[in-house]
């Protein structure tokens, strides 16, 4: 297995112009709306190999040596000046799409990029997604940090399938516990605890020793497969278990394994169904995603949770919502649908990203008349459901 445990802890090496040119078109695209926040990506590239990795849409997937496209200084001034960028309200995620940012040769630039984030005295959430070792000087390191509101995700799934995931969640166990266990700390840790898979890593002891590990971090969100195209045929090439005869755009939760995890975890341990609803409860903050307006997303969260959340909940007025889009060329065709107390309804938006931004400046759920949401089914797939409700 190489790890890349054995890769000398020096900065990455920039692409040549030449490279850049040769990428696919998404890859170069340094700054990208995501769910839980704007994305930053100028490295890209990955040992760890595992068989479900985004990076196989981006057509990223032979790329293991990580490389960076532009400095760590020219990627931060993209990102604030990023027209989706909202000193003190977007939150952001460093090298979450193409590497991990705690590789030893990743490591130095996922500091640089905090700090060059902290120096601005900017107070946005910063999301940190990793599945490798961390050391106890990252605690100190960490906690310099006195303005951007860091929160430490560690992707752990207890898949024990060396083909589908060569690096052990072990590692992600032992490094949640290491930076969980200073009292005081000014960054917060989530256990990341994906991708479920039905048959693969769903049974009862793996569902025992997520819930022991979570005793460990400030809050737990669970999650599914991404299981694209491009991911599809990737484990049909190579002769790996197909979780399912179907793929989709959504994370794939059905809705059993969810019963099942709900069962396990009662109500003493905080979890939750999304990334921004654990980060939230880590820091005492409301959503910056607005779930609060979705009930029976809402129905395992903790009391003292839902009534901060309760408190920050506000439906935008028609007018307030097209005032915000008005910003944004790809958002200019915006019609509000609807408003009500649980999301915004629009239509006339280009791509999804306009749509986070929207969401995360209004701290309300925004949905696309394209892609309705479903209830109960929590902006997941429809693969497992049985027309949208519960079955059992």
């Amino acid at each position: 297995m190489d790890s890349g445990e054995n890769q000398v802890a020096t900065r990455v090496a920039l692409f040549t112009r030449e490279q850049i040119d040769r990428l696919p078109e998404r890859a170069r695209e340094v700054v990208e709306y995501r769910k839980s926040g704007l994305s930053l990506n100028h490295i890209q590239g990955c040992p760890l190999d595992c068989a479900y990795c985004i990076r196989h849409t981006y057509g990223l997937w032979d790329q293991r040596v990580p490389r960076a496209l532009m400095t760590d200084a020219q990627a931060v001034e993209e990102l604030v000046d990023h027209r989706y960028f909202q000193p003190h309200v977007t939150p952001v995620q460093v090298f979450n799409r193409a590497t991990d940012p705690f590789l030893p040769v990743v490591r130095p630039h996922t500091f640089a990029v905090l700090e060059h984030l902290d120096e601005r005295e900017l107070t946005n959430h910063v999301l940190v997604i990793t599945r490798h070792q961390m050391k106890p000087h990252d605690i100190d390191r960490l906690n310099r940090l006195r303005h951007i509101k860091v929160t430490l995700l560690f992707t752990y799934s207890g898949i024990d399938n060396k083909d589908i995931e060569p690096y052990p969640s072990s590692v992600a166990a032992e490094s949640l516990k290491l930076m969980s266990s200073p009292e005081l700390r000014r960054y917060r840790t989530v256990l990341y605890w994906r991708p479920l898979v039905p048959g693969l890593n769903d049974s009862p002891q793996h569902l025992d020793q997520a819930h022991e590990l979570a005793a460990y971090a400030d809050a737990t969100v669970f999650t599914g497969l991404f299981y694209r195209n491009e991911i599809a045929e990737y484990y049909k090439a190579n002769g790996l278990p197909e979780p399912y005869e179907d793929t989709a755009r959504r994370k794939i939760v059905p809705e059993t394994l969810e019963a099942r995890v709900l069962a396990v975890f009662g109500s003493a341990t905080p979890l939750f169904r999304k990334t921004s609803c654990a980060v939230a409860y880590a820091h005492g903050l409301p959503d910056y995603n607005g779930h609060y307006g979705i009930p029976e997303l809402c129905d395992i969260c903790p009391l003292s949770q839902l009534e901060i959340c309760r408190s920050a909940h506000r439906a935008p007025s028609p007018d307030q919502l097209r005032e915000v889009a008005r910003s944004l060329p790809e958002a200019r065709g915006l019609v509000v649908v609807d408003i009500n107390d649980h999301a915004a309804v629009v239509s006339g938006l280009e791509t999804e990203q306009p749509r986070y931004y929207l969401q995360h400046a209004l701290g309300f759920q925004v949905h696309d008349v394209r892609h309705p949401h479903r209830e109960r089914r929590h902006g997941r797939a429809d693969i497992g459901w049985k027309d949208g409700k519960p079955s059992g």
